[in-house]
């Protein structure tokens, strides 16, 4: 996708992305400018767009170190003020943990691997694309006349493009099947649970002041968390199998519809009786 934006396209990206993200961007020579990740999220965004004028703006929606969330009423928001703005989502620690209706969020992009929250298999991903992304990434496609096979028939030259020639059926598959559980469950009930559990995660983890200033402070709250504690401790949560993982400052984790409240209550126990003790 990065090699169809325009070679003069500046990018505005977050400070310590996920380097998949940023990485692709810095290391293809584009000019780019990066904005901060804090309380004042938005804030910063909207002064670095006024200030360097990017064309572009790639970033992380949930990010994966501290589980910080953009304000998506927000995006919606920048689209309306900056149309020609280019915005580009990386869903893949947030597509599955809420209600998301792609035409109206005001992303020309967003991209995302199925195994995460959408409970896919490994190798899976996908991209969904805004009429005028199409546009920007394939601004000759009404002039080109390009002879399509007919095994192709039907499709334009923007899926042949991002379609890989062989596809892993078995890799589809299961995220077909995680998409259908997720809608036999109804997506807004499955956002609703997670949401309440995290909630009272957040209050019982900021009680014993192992989360991030930011984190408290954001009414934006996502599915991850950040536990401030030192990764020294990572092994005593494994061994007590609480899946979680050396981010950043700290260790990771997140909750989602196949956690419950006795799943946070053994988290805080291990915290109380081996780590904080």
């Amino acid at each position: 996708m990065l090699d169809r934006l325009p070679k003069d396209s500046k990018i505005l990206l977050f400070e310590g992305d996920y380097p998949s993200v940023n990485f692709p961007v810095i290391s293809r020579g584009f000019e780019h400018v990066t904005t901060p990740v804090d309380e004042k999220l938005e804030e910063h965004i909207t002064h670095a767009i006024k200030k360097h004028e990017p064309t572009v703006f790639i970033f992380s929606i949930v990010q994966y170190i501290s589980g910080i969330k953009i304000n998506l009423e927000f995006i919606k928001q920048l689209k309306e003020k900056f149309p020609e703005l280019l915005i580009i989502g990386d869903g893949t620690q947030f597509l599955g943990t809420e209600v998301f209706n792609f035409s109206q969020s005001g992303f020309d992009v967003v991209g995302a691997s199925g195994y995460k929250w959408l409970l896919g298999g490994y190798g899976n991903g996908f991209l969904l694309v805004s009429d005028y992304g199409k546009q920007i990434l394939f601004p000759n496609l009404a002039t080109q006349n390009v002879e399509i096979d007919k095994m192709w028939a039907g499709k334009g030259i923007d899926q042949l493009y991002f379609e890989p020639g062989h596809l892993d059926t078995l890799s589809h598959g299961t995220l077909q099947k995680g998409l259908e559980f997720l809608s036999e469950l109804g997506l807004e009930h499955t956002a609703a649970y997670t949401q309440q559990l995290v909630k009272l995660a957040k209050q019982e983890l900021g009680k014993r002041k192992i989360l991030t200033e930011v984190a408290i402070n954001r009414v934006e709250t996502s599915t991850i968390f950040n536990l401030q504690i030192d990764q020294g401790h990572f092994n005593i949560l494994m061994e007590n199998n609480i899946k979680c993982f050396p981010r950043g400052n700290g260790i990771r984790i997140g909750f989602h519809l196949y956690n419950d409240e006795t799943d946070l209550e053994k988290l805080l126990r291990i915290i109380d009786t081996k780590i904080l003790k």
